[in-house]
């Protein structure tokens, strides 16, 4: 017989053969919303970029597994498949190579299309889509009128990217670690742009609330979340600008702290900054905001990273204390966060102490930590105590006392209560080509007019030149920039900014139920039948933002009447990172210092280039490493079914996956021991009788109670936790127990073999089709329907007990297995165990624990 591997695996026959099964299940995808149970898995879909990876090949065999299973359990599944196909990576394709953006997409999705189709997955690809496509992004256009409709989306200025010498906005991955631009090499300044944004803020505490909703996602992705949204309580405090009417607007989770402030810190972008700047400060102030502007956010926030400001020579007014504080700016204060301003109380906020420290400004202690304690502290104190130095509200706890500062500034007029968040509003412009067009036009009469429904979608122009240098390259295109106001016909201009592919993926699950619909975005019924998402898997780097925005787009579209549900993904698995064997050199630094692996000798792991000793560690793959495993070196050794099994087997799915040749080797072993099994079995003639349970020999009750045993315990775990690789242990004792198996030609070994290969194909599909066939089965085994045990099944006639003198086990029996404590006690009392250590001796009493043991406690 040929092994496995021979005899499967080809690509042009596992669609013919899906179709088959489609055919046979009567999945024409047009479910009954009344009466069938559906399951709508989904993994998160890939950016083309032409090459799957092992973190793939994980991602998309755990969705089909569950989608596999969920189909043989009776469930209507959805399981579809597209691609995120918009982003940089393709400008910069075209830009390197002179390819059109959508030529190299395209060519990758189709090569990774095949890919994915090697695999086996059973996808349904006829709800397949791509979010580069006309018809995808005709509808991402018309979401974004939705939100300008409902005053969600708007513009104003924020910070970009700006390469000086090519004159264009840059991404963030465009720049270096250095600071410079990705193609001439000039410093990137920061430089303000009207850019378009998404009120996201206006459903924060939807958000964070509706995280207690999500019972079924890990716990640390939903505390991320809630980080990232960052719901903070606190006060809004005004400080009077000294010779101008003007205030400085500070937010403060410590308000109890109002009497320890000795200074008043702006942004440098903050527009006080240069009201406030006296003339003798003015030139030293803009040549700090001008090095300013050449970091990034990044930079400028690190905790490892020294605070630098400097003074502005205007002062501020503490409206608590009457007294004047100095009013500097500082790198490490962002416009973009809470007012753009901070209240410095060093004595109190590591921060500020490490600042104040620095710039040699006052620090004082307001706050102790109980009545009488030293107020010369030698670090800043965080924690809540005893107001001193306070004016009225020394001797207050600070929680008392936050409330009672709070309401004195709200009865005089400078301060108030104010819930906060750190979630800022999300900025989705792109000034770049390979992007949906955000759909509007700007009219010097009617100001900034959305295009009409009919003329959606707003398609890219296919003929344009992409240099990377410039402004947008939708702006230097005139004929297609110029259009006539859809309102008043005056002439008029396209916006020329795209939108961020985070949008794309925004909604993509909801188009996936209704794909070919032309007329509206989607069926509202079809997609209240599908959602929410029943299982969503995916990577932890996704965890915050993809999931974020998606959960912040289903809020939307909900409000706007589309459909009748608050969460897109039910339950979340955050699948682990494949890792690698890993070559490092520790004398090296940067990329050099990773040795791909093909060029070392396991035995003897030196670098090939210096002979210098080489430490071995396992990293996630990746090409700069060069430790990565190519799927189809492994479908070309061992078969897809033996990459799938490896994969599922190695570790659970949420933890990270170490890949060792000799785990793959021994899946392998366990396909051709199967293999060999079943197909031993249907050589020697498949049994066509039925069993009759009231005769069983022993062995048949023997291996019917294990196939039950089997039966129970995959179910159990391939349930709501999915431990696939505990399920595939207990598949290989089933497979044990049939190997050992006394009674071959009987009803119930028949019944083994029926089940070993029906519960190993959710697994290892295309081997359970092929061996579901050699059983004499016309149909394809994943039309089967999940095997049930029976309770009476795990029951056995005979059980072992221990034998337990004084506490000390001395050996153990058999029983019959429905024996009361009295008929136990005398069954071991009369065995050969317990005579041998007890005869001649009084016996002062049995502690009998059924089912397990009998201890004889002698006087």
């Amino acid at each position: 017989m040929e092994s496995p591997q021979k005899t499967l695996y080809h690509p042009a026959t596992i669609e013919e053969k899906w179709q088959k099964i489609w055919s046979e299940l009567g999945l024409d995808k047009t479910p009954q919303y009344h009466n069938q149970p559906k399951f709508y898995a989904l993994s998160m879909f890939p950016y083309p970029s032409g090459r799957l990876h092992m973190g793939h090949v994980r991602n998309y065999t755990i969705t089909d597994v569950i989608a596999r299973l969920k189909r043989m359990q009776g469930y209507l599944v959805l399981h579809p498949m597209g691609w995120d196909g918009f982003g940089l990576p393709a400008e910069n394709a075209a830009i390197d190579r002179g390819v059109p953006p959508a030529k190299w997409t395209y060519q990758n999705i189709e090569q990774m299309r095949q890919q994915l189709q090697r695999l086996g997955l059973s996808l349904d690809w006829e709800c397949e889509l791509a979010t580069c496509s006309p018809d995808y992004y005709k509808w991402t256009q018309w979401i974004f009128l939705q939100l300008l409709a409902a005053g969600l989306a708007y513009q104003r200025e924020a910070a970009v990217n700006w390469d000086p010498i090519d004159q264009t906005v840059l991404a963030n991955e465009q720049v270096d670690n250095e600071g410079r631009s990705w193609r001439s090499g000039a410093i990137v300044e920061r430089k303000l742009l009207r850019q378009w944004f998404f009120r996201i803020t206006d459903y924060a505490e939807e958000l964070l609330n509706d995280l207690d909703k999500l019972t079924g996602w890990p716990e640390r992705v939903k505390l991320m979340q809630a980080n990232w949204i960052g719901k903070s309580i606190g006060a809004y405090l005004e400080f009077p600008i000294v010779g101008l009417d003007e205030k400085i607007g500070v937010y403060t989770t410590r308000p109890d702290t109002i009497y320890g402030v000795s200074y008043v810190v702006l942004a440098p972008e903050h527009p006080l900054t240069q009201v406030v700047t006296t003339s003798e400060q003015k030139s030293v102030v803009e040549a700090f905001i001008k090095e300013i502007t050449n970091q990034s956010e990044l930079e400028r926030t690190a905790e490892d990273q020294p605070k630098r400001g400097i003074p502005t020579g205007g002062k501020a007014i503490n409206p608590f204390t009457g007294e004047e504080v100095p009013i500097w700016i500082a790198d490490y204060v962002l416009y973009e966060y809470g007012t753009g301003a901070v209240m410095g109380v060093p004595a109190h906020d590591v921060r500020d102490f490490k600042f104040a420290k620095e710039q040699n400004l006052a620090i004082k202690f307001v706050i102790v930590p109980e009545v009488g304690a030293d107020e010369t502290l030698k670090a800043a104190y965080t924690e809540v105590g005893i107001l001193v130095n306070s004016g009225d509200f020394n001797g207050m706890n600070s929680i008392d006392a936050k409330k009672a500062i709070v309401e004195f500034a709200e009865k005089q007029n400078f301060g108030k209560l104010r819930v906060q968040y750190r979630l800022r509003d999300w900025l989705i412009s792109r000034q770049r080509y390979w992007g949906a067009p955000i759909p509007v036009i700007h009219c010097p009469n009617c100001g900034v007019m959305p295009v009409p429904d009919k003329d959606l979608p707003v398609q890219l122009p296919e003929e344009i030149e992409l240099s990377g240098r410039g402004g947008s390259p939708l702006a230097q295109l005139e004929s297609w920039v110029n259009v006539p106001c859809p309102s008043c016909g005056t002439p008029a201009k396209r916006e020329t900014d795209t939108m961020d592919t985070f949008i794309d993926s925004s909604w993509y699950f909801l188009r996936y139920p209704d794909v070919k619909n032309e007329e509206k975005i989607f069926d509202s019924n079809k997609v209240n039948y599908w959602m929410p998402v029943d299982q969503y898997v995916g990577g932890i780097e996704h965890a915050i933002l993809h999931l974020l925005y998606s959960r912040f787009f289903t809020k939307v579209l909900r409000d706007r009447g589309l459909f009748n549900f608050d969460e897109p993904f039910q339950k979340l698995l955050t699948q682990g990172m494949v890792k690698g064997l890993t070559y490092m050199n520790p004398k090296k630094y940067g990329k050099d210092k990773w040795i791909p692996s093909h060029l070392v000798d396991a035995n003897n792991p030196v670098d090939p280039q210096t002979g210098e000793p080489l430490k071995r560690l396992y990293a996630t793959m990746s090409k700069s490493k060069g430790n990565g495993v190519a799927p189809e070196d492994v479908i070309n050794k061992y078969g897809i079914d033996t990459a799938r099994m490896f994969i599922l087997f190695k570790a659970p799915p949420e933890k990270d996956l170490e890949w060792d040749e000799a785990d793959v080797e021994g899946q392998f072993r366990f396909l051709n021991r199967v293999w060999r099994l079943v197909t031993n079995y249907a050589a020697a003639g498949v049994c066509k009788q039925k069993s009759e349970l009231d005769k069983l020999s022993k062995g048949e009750k023997d291996l019917r109670r294990a196939i039950h045993i089997a039966i129970q315990a995959i179910t159990e775990d391939v349930g709501d936790e999915y431990q696939f690789n505990t399920a595939i242990s207990e598949l290989m004792k089933l497979s044990n127990a049939l190997t050992d198996a006394s009674c071959n030609n009987s009803p119930i070994y028949a019944e083994g073999i029926q089940t070993l290969v029906i519960m190993l194909a959710p697994f290892a599909p295309h081997i359970g089709d092929e061996l579901w066939q050699l059983l004499g089965n016309k149909n394809s085994v994943h039309t089967r329907t999940w095997p049930s045990f029976d309770p009476a099944a795990l029951i056995a006639d005979e059980i072992t007990v221990v034998i337990q003198i004084m506490g000390k086990t001395r050996g153990s029996i058999q029983v019959p297995s429905h024996l009361d404590k009295a008929e136990l006690e005398k069954y071991a009392l009369e065995s050969e165990v317990a005579q041998r250590y007890i005869e001649g001796k009084e016996i002062k009493k049995a502690i009998i624990v059924p089912g397990k043991l009998v201890n004889f406690v002698l006087g």
